[in-house]
């Protein structure tokens, strides 16, 4: 049964693996929904996974949290990018291995837990510089990095997202001070670990039972672009990082299967949509005029949406998007998409 054919979403997979923030949590407090979503699938028996980018925290801290927040949660359960950069570095050094870190405790023990030894400073020699996310990584830290690299060390970056979520709006991520790198050796990292490479959720998906896993994720260039590099599904919820306009205008390789406002869309076939969809189903249809796109009609929110991305995915740049009545004004602008484009 599929979302298509007024089936739940859910019940075509047997395994759902769940970004963190934006997603589950906003920085620590559960996301509306996002409790009683989880207690659901446990309930009907179904597979959880939890990968992450964040590198500052260890997956028994995750799991920790979660657990707090009402969201039992195992250590085996969650995928973070500094276990799978210690893991990498771990098949790739001899055992005790100087290893500089930039970012967050978590990343150091995570590296001690594979016989791997953090260390603070180039001219310890480090084979290896891993910088992963942490609140309190400066100019000093990176002036060892460089140092490290110039000096012929490898370069792991856990991940590169741009920003994280906060109850604040997006700050910088881990992606923000990899640039500083980037800028200061004319260079990029040797290897990124996390998303959007593949490897979290192929892992992840490794636990389904020889059934089908369903990415859930905010983010279109993490979590969408991961999983279509992954060959797995996905569905985007609105809750965290990336909205409509950045949805319209994904390149292929970042849209992603289906699109919800939060996880009721795995339950709820009223609160999903796939897309694209047909650019005239739902009430609502959409036609090239004068240079841009006409939204008209009427119908479920979602279903335009379905059909904005049919239209506006086709063309070659992202036109601009008018609307053609008061249930259409109001649709654009519920998705940021004010009259005129």
């Amino acid at each position: 049964m599929s979302v298509d054919a007024g089936g739940r979403l859910i019940d075509g997979y047997t395994l759902v693996v769940f970004d963190l923030d934006g997603v589950i949590y906003l920085i620590d407090r559960p996301i509306p929904g996002a409790v009683e979503a989880v207690a659901r699938l446990h309930a009907e028996g179904r597979g959880v996974a939890y990968a992450t980018n964040n590198a500052s925290r260890r997956s028994s801290e995750v799991a920790d949290l979660l657990t707090r927040m009402g969201v039992p949660a195992r250590p085996e359960e969650v995928l973070t990018s500094a276990a799978a950069s210690a893991e990498l570095l771990r098949d790739r050094l001899p055992a005790g291995a100087p290893v500089l870190v930039v970012g967050a405790e978590a990343l150091r023990a995570e590296l001690r837990a594979v016989g791997l030894t953090p260390v603070s400073r180039a001219d310890e020699k480090p084979a290896a510089v891993v910088q992963g996310y942490g609140p309190q990584v400066g100019w000093a830290e990176l002036a060892e990095a460089s140092l490290a690299v110039r000096a012929g060390a490898i370069w792991i970056a856990t991940n590169t997202d741009r920003t994280l979520p906060s109850g604040r709006g997006p700050l910088p991520g881990n992606g923000a001070l990899v640039a500083v790198l980037r800028t200061a050796l004319e260079r990029d990292p040797d290897v990124v670990v996390g998303k959007p490479e593949a490897a979290l959720f192929e892992t992840a998906a490794r636990r389904s039972d020889g059934g089908r896993a369903l990415i859930v994720g905010d983010r279109l260039d993490t979590d969408i672009e991961g999983a279509r590099r992954a060959g797995l599904d996905s569905l985007l919820v609105l809750t965290g990082v990336s909205r409509v306009p950045e949805l319209l205008a994904a390149e292929p390789g970042r849209r992603p299967t289906y699109v919800a406002q939060d996880l009721a869309g795995l339950f709820d076939p009223a609160a999903v949509v796939r897309v694209p969809g047909p650019a005239d189903a739902g009430g609502w249809s959409v036609t090239a005029r004068d240079g841009g796109l006409e939204l008209a009609g009427s119908g479920r929110a979602l279903d335009a949406l379905a059909a904005l991305c049919a239209a506006a995915w086709s063309a070659p740049a992202v036109p601009q998007i008018r609307p053609a009545g008061p249930d259409a004004a109001r649709v654009l602008e519920s998705f940021g998409l004010p009259a005129g484009g």
